[in-house]
């Protein structure tokens, strides 16, 4: 008998992609409401597993698909569609690297014992790459990053309800909001945080208290999570963002350089009154964290090390938490009284020694190599886009980057489904960035800022119609 779960999917899949699709063409509503979907689903994961391997202590539990897959195909047949209009590049900035991370990583698969397991991020990893893909093709005009930003304010006010919920309502301590684990949370939140914050900031037209109050929603969501790494992280993040707000002002207006100074004003008394309030919960979180958990990291960081030192492609994808036990050798050296069960050692927490115990040191170093392509790439966006209205996003993804790099070193919390959808969307965001001061067609040199005003001086009389790039 078919499962219940496969038989709404698969209906899902082959009924609501072709209508979706339908309806998106026709009604600039239903797009912006796929689009948002979108977003969403990388938030509020609501997908299945094929051959589900729950009890499975690794990165990848099964083959996943989900909501968020549903609308990416409905979203990829609309940059299809479009395609005579919108020119599609087949290998987006940075694909490249990605690609060669990518299929390093699957060599490793001939160190593998369990190919399951690696068969399982495998597909992750593909999905990511076609979320990418498509996250670059779609975003084409200044309605669209408007449109996300819009997503970001309602994603943001979501999680918000969900953590005051478990926090107020059912007393979790450490409240995780709608993700697997509060360090998947403080990630999340923090990058939606950070836009919010340099909206705030830098931003002329920006309605400055919506903006300010969903700062303040994300910045509870961190503290509600008591993530050591994620308090300090995300304060952080948000001096980077200041910082650059205060030092690269452009051609601004007096009540942006005004609104500036009353954030820098208010906001410490803001986050005094808030940190007193927590402060309980704050110490006991520090002063009282086992000393077991920083020798367990210790132990399970060296182990890492010990597979990529051996294995020039690692153990395979997807096989540390497999490898760590009992028969293997690598985790030996760690005491019984850290590692009661050898049969169920924990997974290393920095993502980076993670790839390279299961990829080797070659993918790693692909890896970082990616990561600061695009910061570079996000820090180019930002010099170039002076005096431009999305500028605020570049600003914003310099600090936001600065925590999930330091956060990365810190817990494997980026190969979590969740996060690492929303790091290739940063990451396509970057990329199809450029298209706001880089010519697309050199022939008449015309840049997209400008193809934006002149759409919106057009008549909207054709509503559908979307301006030639």
């Amino acid at each position: 008998m078919v499962d219940l779960k496969y038989l709404v999917f698969f209906s899902v899949l082959l009924l609501g992609v072709p209508i979706g699709y339908a309806l998106a063409l026709r009604f600039q509503w239903i797009e912006k409401l796929i689009f948002f979907l979108f977003i969403f689903f990388t938030c509020e994961m609501v997908d299945i597993n094929f051959i589900s391997m729950e009890t499975y202590r690794g990165t990848s539990k099964g083959f996943e698909f989900g909501m968020v897959d549903i609308a990416m195909y409905i979203i990829l047949l609309l940059t299809i569609k479009r395609a005579p209009a919108n020119k599609i590049i087949w290998l987006p900035p940075g694909s490249v690297l990605y690609l060669s991370y990518f299929l390093i990583s699957i060599i490793s698969i001939i160190h593998a014992d369990v190919y399951l397991y690696s068969a399982f991020e495998i597909i992750k990893m593909l999905r990511m790459l076609l979320y990418f893909w498509i996250t670059y093709q779609y975003i084409q005009t200044q309605e669209h990053i408007e449109t996300f930003m819009t997503s970001v304010a309602i994603i943001v006010f979501y999680i918000f309800v969900s953590v005051v919920k478990q926090k107020y309502l059912y007393g979790v301590f450490q409240a995780s909001g709608p993700f697997p684990h509060q360090n998947s949370l403080t990630m999340y939140i923090s990058i939606l945080g950070s836009l919010a914050l340099s909206k705030l900031l830098n931003h002329r037209d920006a309605n400055a208290p919506i903006w300010f109050l969903l700062f303040a929603m994300a910045s509870f969501c961190v503290l509600a999570t008591l993530s050591r790494a994620g308090l300090a992280l995300f304060l952080l993040n948000c001096i980077v963002i200041f910082s650059i707000s205060m030092l690269l002002r452009g051609n601004e207006q007096k009540h942006l350089r005004r609104r500036k100074w009353v954030v820098v004003a208010i906001l410490p008394f803001v986050v005094a009154i808030a940190l007193f309030k927590a402060s309980d919960t704050i110490v006991e979180r520090f002063t009282n964290a086992p000393k077991e958990s920083g020798l367990t990291r210790i132990y399970l960081a060296q182990a890492a090390v010990k597979m990529a030192n051996e294995n020039i492609f690692g153990v395979g994808l997807n096989n540390f938490g497999h490898k760590i036990n009992d028969p293997y050798p690598y985790g030996d050296h760690i005491p019984k009284e850290i590692s009661r069960d050898s049969s169920r050692r924990g997974l290393v927490e920095t993502a980076y020694l993670m790839i390279a115990a299961e990829a080797g040191w070659p993918a790693l170093a692909l890896f970082l190599t990616l990561l600061f392509y695009f910061f570079i790439l996000n820090v180019i966006n930002l010099f170039k886009l002076k005096d431009h209205p999305s500028r605020y996003i570049a600003i914003a993804l310099v600090g936001a980057l600065v925590q999930v790099y330091l956060q990365t070193s810190l817990e494997w919390v980026i190969k979590q489904t969740n996060n690492f959808y929303q790091l290739m969307f940063v990451f396509a965001l970057i990329a199809a960035m450029r298209r706001l001061y880089i010519p697309q067609n050199k022939s008449t040199s015309r840049r997209i800022d400008h193809a934006f005003t002149s759409l919106a001086r057009a008549p909207r009389a054709e509503p559908r119609c979307i301006t030639t790039i």
